[in-house]
């Protein structure tokens, strides 16, 4: 193995004593910094930061400006409640938002604000058109009676429901027959009318459920029409595929056509360059599979001619935006363990475009997760990094170098004790090199020996970078007392298309071994206590503990499983998008031909070889990964008189967005590493 800048992080950390650890509650109290948009005028940024109340389990979320040369920023919306700008005035530098579900107008100070629209019902991902004459948004239309008060109007205290086809849930909720359309009408001052429904008689979402947004509807520069991403299959083929096509709808012919006709996976994010006459969209090429290589997608209007300017670039895109002169895109993109900016030189011959023309611009131990806008030679992004929530950071686009724009956390931060983070290259069972993180506490001493964690990313293809997250915080574990290891392992994007794919189909084989070779390297080392390893994770990471729980040969002296797949058969039977299950599992059960996932890598078949401590935690919510899998690893945990135990979070759905309920998780699983390492 090797290790990177290593004994001088070790000297350094040895300063850090006399500061504060990072705690749960601190953890939820630090702002959550997302940036909006940079002023026409080039001069200011306007951003927004949530603050989480934990006494009332509640969320604000305020407006706020900051010169974009640097400097002071300035708090411009008063109101209770959370606001989104939605555009500003490139001549008066008004900026109209979102409020409470309408639109509002004030001053770039914060002062006159002004209600604009008073819609009945209040307005989803609404979009005021270039020309300012035409508003789109979406609104849900009942197109099936799957809910027995709407098919039987005489029963209208029932709660039943009633199918005949595939999806019955999604994510978190129950299909009520309901389905998000988009609208278009005539706008005028805040007055709306003659509105449009664009997708009328079609049981089909737009934005893409459960996640999908503003940007799956845009207007075409010239206002003549609506684009909009949307997957329309109905039933099992909607529960099996993940063909989503763009669609543009004409406003004087209201007619709709399919832009992307024929290309069969994920087609997403639509974009004009600023003259229009490009569009630019992800796609990807595989039905039914969800991580798939993205590549950025080009479609010239004066050639009429369809170009994929990433084909032979080895690695996917995350998002995406256009040059202000037209004459590049720049993009986001997981890259070795970080995700970075990136930039693709347009050629005048698109067709001549090659990897050639993709060039880094960011490198550094940090994610640049968000782009805000560019403002010339200046691109204004999100950053975090394993110690650090996002801030906002300004990029020089000729040198890739990073400035600090906001610094809304600095002075929680700067009395914290920071976590030294290691990139550590491993070797694989197979003779690959794998890079792992390892995080160390805070004022760690090579001297003394150390508790650790193995980390287990979920996904299975979800990266393994600088991330900040308020429930899996390395941070906070290492403040804890933990080394905690992340590998890369097999699965995850940024080494290249080949590593990212081939976890599918060998969920609890290499992947496995990888994570065992992570543990092994690092147990090595004189300052880890090889008796007190722990092993930990959620959704695939959960998955993992329960297999490697059925094969670690005593090496981790407990568990942590959150909303975990336990029973591949159950699992198969009860979640929702059964495109992942088929693509990743192999298929069903009950073919003539079973996939050996249901042999070989179903964590129920091992459960046999259980023999430690074991706490699983489970979302009562949570319809990917259903109820049934936690229950069950609790139940056979419990049968086999192993000590286990079991956090039920009821409202919860695969993540836990509740603040109190995430100091639980943080309390019930630090307590539990006290108790069982």
């Amino acid at each position: 193995m090797k290790k990177i800048l290593f004994l001088g992080l070790l000297l350094a950390s040895t300063v850090t004593f006399a500061q504060k650890s990072l705690t749960p509650e601190m953890l939820w109290q630090l702002g959550r910094v997302g940036g909006e948009a940079i002023t026409p005028d080039h001069k200011s940024v306007i951003f927004g930061v949530s603050n989480y109340d934990l006494a009332t389990n509640k969320s604000e979320r305020k407006l706020y400006s900051i010169p974009l040369n640097g400097g002071k920023s300035t708090q411009i919306s008063k109101t209770s409640g959370s606001e989104s700008v939605v555009s500003i005035n490139k001549v008066t530098g008004k900026i109209t938002y979102t409020y409470k579900g309408q639109y509002w107008e004030m001053n770039a100070d914060g002062t006159a604000t002004k209600q604009l629209t008073s819609y009945n019902g209040g307005l989803d991902n609404a979009r005021i058109s270039p020309n300012g004459k035409h508003i789109l948004f979406s609104k849900e239309v009942l197109m099936v009676k799957n809910i027995a008060s709407d098919k039987y109007p005489d029963l209208p205290k029932s709660n039943a429901y009633i199918f005949t086809d595939l999806s019955i849930r999604h994510w978190d909720t129950w299909e009520d027959g309901k389905f998000s359309h988009v609208f278009v009408a005539d706008y005028n001052n805040g007055k709306i009318s003659n509105e449009v429904d664009i997708m009328v008689n079609e049981p089909y979402d737009t934005p893409q459920k459960p996640f999908g947004g503003l940007e799956d509807m845009i207007w075409s520069p010239d206002s003549k029409s609506v684009l909009y991403v949307s997957k329309k299959k109905y039933g099992k083929n909607y529960a099996q595929s993940t063909n989503t096509d763009i669609y543009r709808y004409d406003l004087d012919s209201k007619q709709t056509l399919n832009l992307t006709d024929g290309m069969l996976g994920y087609d997403m994010q639509p974009a004009f360059n600023k003259d229009g006459s490009k569009l630019a969209w992800t796609s990807m090429a595989e039905d039914g599979y969800e991580a798939d290589k993205n590549d950025i997608i080009v479609f010239d209007y004066k050639t009429n001619e369809c170009h994929n300017l990433t084909k032979d670039w080895d690695e996917t895109v995350s998002s995406f935006v256009w040059s202000e002169d037209n004459t590049k895109i720049y993009f986001l993109a997981i890259y070795r363990g970080t995700e970075q900016l990136f930039e693709i030189s347009l050629n005048k011959d698109l067709s001549k475009n090659t990897a050639k023309n993709v060039r880094m611009l960011t490198k550094g131990r940090w994610d640049i997760n968000g782009i805000v806008g560019q403002a010339g030679n200046t691109m204004v992004v999100s950053r975090t990094d394993m110690n650090h929530s996002a801030e906002l950071f300004k990029v020089d686009l000729k040198s890739g170098n990073l400035t600090a724009l906001t610094q809304v956390n600095k002075a929680v931060y700067d009395g914290l004790a920071m976590s030294e983070i290691e990139e550590r290259i491993v070797k694989t069972t197979d003779g690959k090199d794998m890079l792992t993180w390892v995080i160390y506490p805070p004022g760690f001493d090579p001297t003394k020996k150390y508790p650790t964690l193995l980390y287990c990313q979920g996904g299975p293809q979800s990266a393994l970078s600088q991330f900040y997250s308020v429930r899996w915080n390395f941070q906070l574990m290492a403040a804890q007392g933990y080394i905690v290891v992340a590998p890369n392992r097999r699965g995850m994007p940024g080494y290249g298309v080949e590593w990212n794919k081939a976890i599918s189909g060998d969920w609890g084989g290499q992947p496995m071994r990888d994570y065992l070779s992570a543990i092994d390297d690092v147990a090595k080392e004189s300052y880890v206590d090889k008796d007190r390893l722990g092993c930990v994770g959620a959704s695939y990471g959960g998955y993992s503990v329960f297999m490697l729980a059925g094969m670690h040969k005593n090496r981790f002296k407990t568990f942590i499983a959150h909303d975990g797949l336990f029973d591949l058969r159950s699992w198969y039977g009860t979640t929702e998008e059964l495109f992942f299950a088929n693509k990743d599992i192999g298929g069903p059960y009950w073919s003539k031909d079973a996939p050996k996932s249901y042999k070989d890598f179903d964590p129920a078949n091992f459960v046999k070889n259980w023999n430690t401590p074991i706490m699983i935690i489970q979302g009562g919510n949570d319809f990917r990964v259903p109820i049934e899998q936690g229950l069950e690893a609790f139940q056979a945990a419990q049968l086999k008189g192993i000590k286990s135990k079991l956090l039920y979070l009821p409202e919860e759905n695969h993540w836990v967005l509740s603040g109190q309920n995430g100091i639980v998780w943080q309390r019930e699983f630090f307590s539990w590493l006290k108790e069982t390492l």
